[in-house]
């Protein structure tokens, strides 16, 4: 018996998802649960497992090729099956986000073979719901052009709208009239529930696209080409929309962090002890907490849909770390509850599963304001960009050993520190970052205010 396996529904408002890497190929046998294929949604890698055991006949889709859900993944002869006309797994649906789920066996519905760019229909491919198949940064670019994406014909895997497809459709086709205000996808925080953003459509209002840049031609060996995707993808696609739709200005401030240092290092070795990491980053995270208490209006993201601001009364702290395939920011959430402790076991935690790829989906979602750090690395100043739809985002830099003035004129070493926030000036002004830093850096110059803000 052939089990033709589909992308399972995988979340929530998850659509579709790029194949990252196959774990089998044709040929192999595998078993019930063993890891068969990572897909990438949002942010997150999930493993699926195989739902079957047997051999593995196909795979119906290539490393890098984004499946919808439903899409065909791969076709396993069952172990101990013949070769009769193949039942069909269709899409489960009522799983929690993120988790790796298997297709059910007992919904069948009729085979429909992956759709090749050459046998993609005249107009853009629908996927469930009727919307068509494009990545957000292609939406975004086809509202500035005014194109209605339903009348673009689609060349990308299963009818996928491209970049491509918009230059030619721009040349040599009419514009649709329903483009005026097209929707790009970003998350909505929700205050009651502290759940993971839901999906809001944001109208993206009409500007003139520049004209695409021609790559000079050069002998081959002189170049490499290496295709966006994966996580790298994703980054670049939000990193654009934040860029695109938010103000971003930075403020900086520096710190004397000669207290911390001192404090950090008589309890690290402590912690040590029960197999906690304890870095500034938990420090870091109970001083924010303080700044956002006393400036609510950093602690917020914006609803362009609706011409909103939304206030947050909890306080999820997005952490951007370093992954293997590049920057992830997973959350910590109710931090202004959790201790120093808690804090160092939970970012200890989330960075180590960062880096194994082993983050589910609402992990990596939810945040209220970010912060950024490359620990030693992390040089004299930079800008970081927000964390769409945030309004706010902390860049933390490396603490170096320099003399200084001490009140009584003599020179003492200190340990000095930058900090650099990110705001959105569309809704706060300059002074609201310098009040908040100052809270901030009151807090971590004398870092036992950290240790009361707890009694």
């Amino acid at each position: 018996m052939v089990f033709e396996f589909r992308l399972p529904d995988i979340g929530e408002g998850v659509a579709e998802g790029e194949v990252v890497a196959w774990h089998v190929k044709a040929g192999d046998s595998v078993k019930e649960d063993q890891p068969l294929v990572s897909v990438l949604t949002d942010k997150a890698n999930v493993e699926i497992p195989s739902p079957r055991t047997g051999r593995v006949l196909s795979l119906h889709a290539k490393e890098g090729e984004v499946v919808k859900v439903g899409g065909l993944l791969v076709s396993i002869e069952e172990a101990g099956g013949g070769g009769s006309a193949p039942p069909v797994a269709a899409p489960s649906h009522g799983h929690g986000a993120g988790g790796a789920v298997a297709a059910s066996p007992s919904a069948a519905s009729s085979p429909s073979p992956p759709i090749s760019p050459s046998t993609a229909p005249a107009q853009g491919v629908s996927s469930a719901g009727g919307r068509v198949l494009a990545s957000p940064a292609v939406r975004h670019r086809a509202a500035q052009l005014r194109i209605d994406l339903s009348q673009v014909r689609g060349t990308g895997p299963q009818g996928r709208v491209t970049d491509t497809d918009l230059d030619a459709f721009a040349k040599g086709g009419s514009v649709g009239a329903s483009a005026s205000a097209s929707a790009v996808a970003v998350p909505a925080t929700s205050p009651s529930s502290h759940a993971p953003p839901s999906r809001v459509d944001v109208p993206i209002p009409s500007a003139p696209a520049p004209a695409p840049v021609a790559i000079p031609a050069a002998p081959g060996p002189l170049q490499t080409r290496v295709q966006i995707r994966g996580l790298r993808r994703v980054i670049a696609e939000h990193m654009a929309i934040s860029h695109a739709r938010a103000a971003n200005f930075t403020y900086v401030e520096e710190v004397d962090v000669s207290e911390l240092v001192r404090v950090r290092e008589k309890s690290k070795k402590r912690l040590e002890e029960k197999g906690v990491q304890l870095s500034y980053l938990p420090f870091i995270v109970k001083a924010v907490v303080q700044g956002l208490k006393a400036h609510p209006s950093m602690n917020a993201y914006v609803d362009d849909a609706k011409q909103e601001i939304v206030l947050c009364k909890y306080y999820n702290m997005g952490i951007a770390a370093a992954a293997p395939d590049g920057l992830i920011v997973p959350v910590v959430r109710d931090a202004d509850r959790k201790s120093i402790t808690a804090l160092a076991r939970e970012i200890q935690d989330l960075s180590e599963r960062g880096k194994a790829g082993k983050l589910l989906r609402e992990e990596l979602s939810g945040s209220t304001f970010s912060i950024t750090s490359l620990g030693a690395l992390g040089g004299v100043l930079a800008t970081p960009i927000l964390n769409y739809p945030e309004v706010a985002i902390l860049g933390v830099h490396k603490i170096s050993k320099r003399p200084v003035y001490a009140a009584d004129g003599s020179i003492v070493p200190a340990h000095l520190m930058n900090l650099s926030v990110t705001l959105d000036h569309r809704v706060l002004d300059g002074i609201t970052g310098a009040e908040f830093l100052a809270v901030v850096k009151s807090h971590l110059e004398d870092p036992h205010q950290l240790f009361l803000e707890m009694a």
